[in-house]
C-alpha cells in the first residue's frame, strides 16, 4: 500500500541510524510492529491481578496433560 506522510526527518534518520535499516518503508513496518507488540503487553499487563483461578486449579497437570499431547 502506498502512502504520503509528512514525518519529522530528523527522527526518521535518527531511527535509521538506530536501527541500521536501509529504508523507510523497513522503518515504518519495524515501528508498527513494536508499536503492536508493545500495545498488546500492555493490554495483557492491564489484566493482572483481575483473572481469578478456582480453588482446586492445578496449573501443573495442565502443562503435564499439554506435554503429553506434543
Amino acid at each position: 500500500m502506498q502512502i504520503t506522510l509528512n514525518l519529522d526527518e530528523a527522527l526518521l534518520n535518527e531511527a535509521l541510524q538506530l536501527t541500521n535499516l536501509t529504508t523507510q518503508e523497513e522503518l515504518l513496518n519495524l515501528a508498527l510492529q513494536e508499536f503492536i507488540r508493545l500495545r498488546r503487553k500492555k493490554n495483557l499487563l492491564d489484566l493482572a491481578g483481575k483473572i481469578q483461578f478456582t480453588p482446586d486449579f492445578n496449573h501443573k497437570a495442565l502443562r503435564e496433560t499439554r506435554d503429553a499431547a506434543d
